[in-house]
């Protein structure tokens, strides 16, 4: 049970490394206060011209996600920056995004996700498109075409073979990829606007593009 107080201002940490390093990563999050993870498998799509803006090459990648209270976060991530040595090239990207609500394990509403208070620091946003499978390369040519440096692509699937399940009203089945790019703010309405023209997102079953802020970084390079 994710054992975090109610009205608490909840962070999502999302932290990509290497295939194979989310159980070590894991375990000593766990050590630090965090009760669970969820890990997907994607692969980066960064090429060797770009790799030092956030460490990632064209290898498997394992995405890690955990929930914390924005101070536990914070710590949390803090340290396993300081023991993972994410601002080493290919160790891995690690950030924060804020949460609005947990439900599941325990129901939890943030009190306030401190959208305002955070404007300020703002440094980067997550972009996150999903597309059809085999449509996510092109979402990363028109990123960087508009001034990304690069994303990791993850496998999206039901829950079964006759069963779907949705995000924000699309169905996200076996054939689907979710590109996720994380951008200067300064170049995120271009990135967007770029991936929307090249791939059509405005028709019908074309994919969705979500953007969040960002608030703490490690790993990422200019």
């Amino acid at each position: 049970m994710i054992n975090i107080p109610i009205n608490a201002n909840v962070e999502l940490m999302c932290i990509i490394v290497n295939s194979g390093a989310a159980s070590k990563l894991i375990k000593s999050a766990k050590h630090h206060g965090i009760k669970g993870a969820t890990v997907m498998l994607g692969h980066g799509t960064v090429n060797s011209r770009l790799l030092n803006f956030i460490g990632l090459s064209d290898v498997r990648k394992e995405i890690v996600l955990m929930a914390a209270e924005e101070e536990r976060a914070e710590r949390v991530l803090n340290q396993l920056n300081h023991e993972f040595e994410f601002e080493k090239p290919n160790h891995g990207i690690a950030f924060t995004t804020p949460v609005c609500g947990i439900f599941g394990t325990k129901s939890i509403v943030c009190d306030d996700p401190h959208i305002e208070q955070g404007a300020d620091k703002i440094m980067y946003h997550l972009i996150i498109t999903i597309v059809d499978k085999g449509k996510a390369e092109d979402v990363i040519t028109a990123a960087t075409q508009a001034g990304s440096k690069g994303g990791t692509i993850a496998n999206a699937r039901g829950s079964g073979i006759h069963e779907v399940s949705k995000l924000f009203a699309m169905e996200i089945e076996p054939e689907k990829e979710i590109v996720i790019i994380l951008s200067e703010v300064e170049r995120t309405e271009a990135i967007v606007e770029s991936i929307r023209k090249n791939l059509n997102i405005e028709e019908p079953g074309n994919g969705i593009i979500f953007v969040q802020n960002i608030n703490q970084t490690y790993g990422v390079y200019k």
